[in-house]
């Protein structure tokens, strides 16, 4: 009878889940078309990449990284270029959230107000 058998866990190696976390990273890559490629399960999938941020910021010597607060915003500082009257290249911002694809792209001038709207659109 099959109701009376128990389901045991499938492992995965070390490196199974270094190279499907990668698989994740790649551009144009969805966390869920990754899981259905490497059959597995897409919220195991996501624990993994989130444990891989934090043990990243660890080892970078951020002490405040925890699961609970995994890093969901990560700053950047930006420069000005010192050229004499060249254009500065715009801030793109490219976001994928819930099957919406974004490509925006902000004046360099402007980028606390690209803060702003990224952290109310991630928050």
């Amino acid at each position: 009878m099959e109701g009376n058998r128990k389901r045991r866990r499938r492992r995965h190696p070390a490196e199974f889940k270094a190279r499907a976390v990668a698989a994740c990273h790649v551009p144009g890559a969805s966390l869920a078309g990754v899981a259905l490629e490497w059959q597995l399960n897409a919220n195991l999938l996501r624990r993994w990449v989130k444990e891989a941020i934090i043990k990243t910021a660890l080892i970078s010597g951020d002490e405040a990284a925890t699961p609970e607060k995994a890093p969901t915003f990560v700053p950047v500082a930006i420069t000005s270029a010192k050229s004499g009257g060249a254009a500065e290249r715009p801030i793109r911002v490219q976001v994928r959230k819930r099957g919406l694809r974004l490509t925006i792209e902000w004046p360099v001038s402007a980028a606390g107000a690209c803060a702003g709207w990224l952290q109310e659109l991630l928050g």
